[in-house]
């Protein structure tokens, strides 16, 4: 892997106000990304019957949101390695904004799906890249924990979705939700507006690698390995959460006759759990280190899924989601961390939005496979057969992934 350069800054020893500001930044912007997918979960029962769509015509919605998030981490993650992160990230936000409103005036299935899939360029961006800016920004020994907040901005906005769409979807239809979607993402684009990009990012451009940053991901057996571990990891992460969270409200109002409200409780208090895990997790990673972490929350993610599964009253449910949450999502706090540990910073942008939104193509998926699992075995044979891809996980940390804590920040290529 590539050796730090003499000539690079630091990462910094202090928290500046710039790096305050990127938190935030980066945070709100991840909130739009939890926000615009749950209401789409509990949206979709409303547009097929709007749009005469059939189920799977509504579950390509997510799945086509998901894959042009692939694209566009692939796409702006490049581009922030080469333009700049601040700048990058300006451009996604207000790809996400214009398109999420535009869904607003969808008259069918094929344009509503164009405006999705454009919508998760968008978001495709958002994760990578605004990990690589605080990373770069924050102290070595506060990055996991500083990674966890950002990813608590995605349960933030999948929170308020859970709690909003209740009061809201019934007065403004999903039209007026996608509208309603694009306010936050204004006021992330003001906070970046007001971002400078990070030393460290600007003095690798004098020594730029002749590697493009994409290679940098495989430049040599050791990367290579890295980065097919960290594909695994990213893929069972989402594929999990997908799989689960899209599906479940609809679980639970068949099979549990839970109205939107309790189907909204239930993902408020499991999004809660989920919360919690992430918020502890980069707590632990920062002093244990990160892959004593992710094991500990793989094999609490597998053992939940499997107990979940055979829960049937509704408290135990409403508990049980919190417990499976605080662990099938908790990692989260730790993969921006990790990443940006784990590659230069030639290559931290894309390697960061790469790896996590492959993940997510991967994730998107999840609502598919689930689905149809479910539709054939049963609802409970498909959230346990996720037990078996965290085992898969395990193995992926244990064999492919080293362990980088607090190090510094790579900055170019030996």
């Amino acid at each position: 892997m590539p050796t730090p350069a003499e000539a690079a800054p630091a990462a910094p020893s202090v928290v500046s106000p710039q790096a305050w500001k990127s938190l935030w930044g980066s945070a709100i912007g991840y909130a739009m990304d939890g926000f615009d997918l749950l209401i789409l979960g509990f949206m979709l029962r409303m547009i097929s019957t709007d749009l005469h769509l059939n189920a799977a015509a509504a579950g390509s919605l997510v799945t086509g949101t998901l894959i042009g998030a692939v694209l566009g981490g692939i796409g702006f993650g490049v581009l922030a390695d080469r333009f700049g992160r601040v700048r990058v990230l300006t451009w996604t936000i207000m790809l996400f904004a214009v398109f999420t409103g535009l869904c607003a005036l969808a008259q069918g299935y094929w344009d509503l799906l164009l405006y999705r899939s454009i919508a998760g360029l968008g978001l495709g961006g958002e994760f990578g890249i605004g990990m690589t800016l605080v990373a770069e920004l924050w102290p070595a020994g506060q990055r996991a924990r500083v990674s966890s907040y950002v990813g608590l901005g995605w349960q933030a906005g999948v929170l308020a979705a859970a709690l909003l769409i209740p009061l809201l979807l019934p007065v403004l239809g999903w039209r007026g939700m996608f509208v309603f979607g694009v306010f936050p993402a204004l006021v992330a684009f003001v906070i970046r507006r007001t971002l400078d990009e990070p030393e460290m990012f600007l003095a690798q451009r004098s020594h730029r690698s002749h590697h493009s940053s994409l290679g940098l991901l495989v430049v040599n057996a050791e990367a290579t390995k890295t980065s097919i571990g960290m594909t695994i990891l990213c893929g069972v992460q989402n594929f999990g959460y997908y799989g689960v969270m899209i599906w479940l409200p609809n679980y639970l109002a068949g099979h549990f006759h839970f109205g939107l409200t309790q189907s909204a409780e239930w993902t408020a208090v499991t999004i809660l759990g989920m919360a919690a895990g992430i918020a502890l997790f980069g707590q632990v990673a920062d002093r244990v280190g990160r892959r004593p972490a992710f094991l500990a929350w793989m094999i609490g993610a597998a053992v939940m899924v499997v107990v979940y599964a055979r829960l049937t009253s509704p408290g135990a449910l409403l508990v049980g989601g919190a417990v499976m949450g605080f662990f099938v999502n908790g990692m989260l706090g730790g993969y921006g961390a990790l990443m940006s540990e784990l590659y230069p910073t030639a290559a931290r942008a894309t390697a960061q939005n790469v790896l996590f939104n492959l993940g997510r193509g991967i994730g998107g998926f999840g609502p598919l496979v689930v689905g149809g699992i479910a539709a054939a075995w049963g609802f409970s044979t498909a959230i346990t057969l996720l037990a078996v891809l965290y085992v898969i996980d395990m193995a992926a940390v244990w064999l492919l992934i080293p362990e980088r804590r607090g190090c510094a920040l790579e900055q170019a290529e030996e």
